[in-house]
């Protein structure tokens, strides 16, 4: 019955409502991506090999997703930090040499099951063409997706694009957990989806720039940087969903503080001021004058660098220069605490989605009783367990 439900359902139901995603062309700059990461909502913006919003052709796809982690990777390099301005005007395909196998195109008429399939094999974002509703020759929806087979080119001039990832996938799966019994109810450790493999770890007191490396495979992996004690013991997390909340001025910090100060200095309730002035000390002492710029602006509060990443837009959309330091370098988008999630070998699956669900992350931790770390759960291994039970029932 699942597999009968699942392969009749089509992926445009799970896109009612979902806006169209914001783009960008392989060959804008880091400063274009900035500026548009500040402007909008959403986390995370799609990249095309075309301005895909002025070209129609049928070779025009999306080949990846940037988000401001991308970026505060990107000029948190040692040669970057060193040469920001520079690094600003630097095309984006630096930044996604890995992405392409994370986003798919898939037709609207695609089953749920297609979408599990991707998602099966890694994909976190899968595109899908939505109804463009200031097209004035839209047609009902059968002769819709005959119109897709016929003519992709025409098609896309009537059709937007929606994220669907893997989230909204188990959202989906978790309106019809009944259908999976027993597995939902069974203890995380005898259904191998604890990742143990793919563990980013980092040490307390290591330099928080040897995670960069680390959270770039964490936007992959699609999970999150581990911050441990010398016993093994989680301490907490640098995540990718906090520092996608905050703006460039996280550079300096990442440069010069360690992992366990960092962790500190994410926190929601702001940076505390003995560790802002850490920074701006290491920064003198090692002569990086723009990367300080970028920390605390100029006797205005706006960093001269500043406007190759803005454009014209009000105080309510978007926080810059001291008014976001004020802010504890947040931009507008919703702030979340570093606070990690967290469960057990002998959880269930269903309790450990719900978790990941309520927290809005794609991952739980998975500690021992004595707060030892021993592995990751994460969206992409719970699908990979559905989609093993559906193959049985089939």
């Amino acid at each position: 019955m699942a597999v009968r439900l699942f392969s009749s359902n089509e992926v445009s139901d799970l896109c009612l409502g979902k806006p169209a995603i914001r783009s960008l062309s392989l060959s804008d700059t880091v400063s274009d991506a900035i500026s548009l990461l500040k402007k909008i909502p959403e986390s995370y913006v799609s990249v095309w090999n075309c301005h895909h919003s002025l070209n129609h052709h049928r070779h025009c796809v999306c080949v990846g997703k940037l988000c401001m982690l991308h970026i505060i990777c990107f000029l948190s390099k040692p040669h970057n930090v060193n040469a920001l301005s520079l690094a600003l005007q630097s095309p984006i395909s630096l930044l996604l040499t890995e992405s392409a196998a994370l986003v798919r195109h898939l037709p609207p008429n695609a089953s749920f099951l297609e979408a599990i399939d991707a998602m099966y094999e890694g994909v976190q974002n899968l595109v899908i063409p939505i109804v463009n509703q200031n097209h004035s020759n839209s047609r009902k929806r059968g002769a819709e997706k005959s119109q897709y087979i016929e003519s992709n080119q025409d098609y896309k001039t009537k059709y937007k694009y929606c994220w669907l990832t893997q989230e909204d996938v188990i959202r989906y799966l978790l309106n019809s957990i009944g259908m999976f019994s027993p597995a939902p109810a069974t203890p995380i450790n005898t259904l191998n989806v604890i990742d143990t493999q793919n563990l980013l770890a980092i040490n307390y007191d290591a330099p928080a720039s040897s995670a960069l490396d680390l959270l770039s495979l964490s936007l992959i992996n699609g999970s999150s940087v581990a911050v441990i004690d010398s016993q093994g013991k989680f301490v907490g997390e640098i995540s990718p969903l906090v520092l996608n909340s905050c703006d460039e001025s996280i550079v300096p910090p990442i440069a010069t503080l360690s992992a366990g100060d960092l962790m500190v200095y994410i926190d929601a309730g702001g940076p505390p001021e003995y560790l802002v002035q850490l920074v701006k000390e290491r920064l003198e002492e090692h002569n990086l004058r723009a990367a300080l710029e970028m920390l605390v602006g100029d006797e205005t509060g706006q960093s001269s660098w500043s406007s190759h990443s803005s454009s014209s837009s009000s105080d309510e959309e978007f926080c810059s220069g001291k008014n976001c330091k004020q802010l504890g370098v947040y931009s507008a988008k919703v702030v979340r605490r570093s606070e990690a999630v967290v469960c057990y070998p002998w959880s269930s699956l269903l309790a450990v989605m719900i978790q990941a669900l309520a927290h809005r992350v794609g991952y739980v931790w998975v500690l021992e009783e004595d707060g030892t770390l021993t592995g990751i759960v994460t969206f992409e291994g719970m699908l990979k367990v559905f989609r093993e039970h559906l193959k049985t029932m089939s």
